[in-house]
């Protein structure tokens, strides 16, 4: 599940309110997330997290809840 903290970064850094972010969102289903915003966006997970994604990790997660899971894994 999205959490709260994941979700509000995910929507600051693409200047969206309201919109409804499940496990399986994908990137392509979000308004605003192409390919530049999309390292806005993980830089902007890691900085909040204070944690770094390696490139392979971030290729490997296909959406939202797998992105979740990944900062999951990072904070254990």
């Amino acid at each position: 599940m999205v959490s709260e903290r994941l979700r509000k970064i995910i929507l600051n850094e693409l200047k969206l309110d309201g919109f409804d972010l499940h496990d399986e969102t994908t990137a392509n289903q979000v308004p605003g997330w192409d390919s530049f915003n999309h390292i806005n966006v993980i830089l902007a997970v890691e900085k909040d997290y204070n944690i770094r994604f390696k490139g392979l990790e971030i290729l490997k997660v296909k959406n939202i809840g797998e992105l979740q899971k990944l900062v999951d894994s990072k904070l254990q």
